[in-house]
């Protein structure tokens, strides 16, 4: 992408001094879309406002999406090809990282059962430490996940559609091989994009492979886990619990089965708050002005036909 000195750059559909601010301390110069070369877009629904909003930009170079799932604009983006995209990949994978650990040493330590107790119980609970776990996906997610297991010295397996090695993974698999990662894991965490081949990706046949009392942490998206078979899983008494900061429906609805359950953590979708998330995205939009400013690449790239 060509150097621009002076960036022209709209913020919709609507914007914050903590945005506006990110984009002009990175020598951007906020402008009326009609005459904007880029886009920052700041809301991950409405993805027929984003549509408008691109129509009426006619000269639309990049536009810069807020979150790292992209799929409600999937559309907007195939129709619109010569713009080139980017979303917050990679940026929230920290927080996001952290929260899994958190759900997986919760999980193998019975913290669910024991926040809900009112008398004193037996001991139970097992060891992180040198456990056999699974991420699937092989994003920044899992690798921030990946150098927060270290101290545990677990032996990772990692599902990712590039099954190149990564450092600190025991064994890296293709996609097409999740049931053989699966097979005999402690602890599997879901940290993948939403696609249609991801969707249902752990159902009852795999959930059946894992390791009796084995712990599913769930921070990519619900419709990962097929809900049904996870609650027969819960309720055979083979798998150990699940640790879901995302659910399928969303949010879950008052008396679903998956709630109440002494072996079920769930958080709404907290892995990241808005808190967590502002210092992270105002830094990414900075970082991708300047870049566009000077045509340098831009980091987050969406693959219009990968859908991430």
């Amino acid at each position: 992408m060509d150097a621009r000195p002076e960036p022209k750059i709209a913020v919709l559909p609507k914007t914050a001094d903590w945005i506006d601010h990110a984009v002009t301390s990175a020598g951007g110069f906020l402008v009326a879309p009609e005459v904007a070369t880029a886009l920052v877009w700041t809301t991950h629904s409405a993805p027929d406002d984003l549509a408008r909003a691109v129509e009426a930009a006619p000269r639309l170079e990049w536009v810069q999406l807020p979150w790292a799932g992209v799929e409600p604009y999937l559309d907007v983006i195939r129709s619109h090809t010569h713009i080139h995209w980017t979303c917050a990949k990679g940026v929230y994978a920290e927080p996001v990282a952290e929260h899994a650990l958190a759900l997986l040493l919760a999980g193998f330590r019975h913290l669910g059962a024991y926040a809900r107790a009112e008398s004193w119980g037996r001991g139970e609970g097992r060891n992180l430490f040198d456990a056999r776990i699974t991420i699937l996906g092989g994003g920044g997610i899992a690798h921030d996940l990946i150098n927060l297991l270290r101290p545990f010295r677990c032996e990772i397996t990692v599902v990712r559609n590039h099954p190149e090695p990564m450092d600190g993974v025991v064994c890296v698999l293709g996609a097409d091989r999740v049931d053989q990662a699966m097979e005999g894991a402690h602890g599997v965490v879901i940290a993948l994009p939403m696609l249609e081949s991801t969707r249902g990706v752990v159902g009852a046949e795999q959930l059946a492979l894992l390791a009796p009392g084995a712990w599913v942490i769930n921070v990519g998206r619900g419709e990962h886990i097929v809900t049904d078979a996870l609650v027969d899983a819960l309720d055979s008494g083979r798998l150990g619990g699940a640790g879901l900061d995302v659910t399928d429906p969303e949010p879950l609805p008052d008396g679903h089965p998956l709630w109440g359950r002494p072996n079920v953590i769930i958080t709404p979708h907290t892995g990241n708050t808005r808190e967590m998330a502002r210092p992270l995205l105002s830094r990414r939009i900075r970082e991708n002005v300047r870049a566009y400013s000077t045509g340098e690449p831009l980091v987050g790239t969406v693959d219009p036909v990968l859908g991430y």
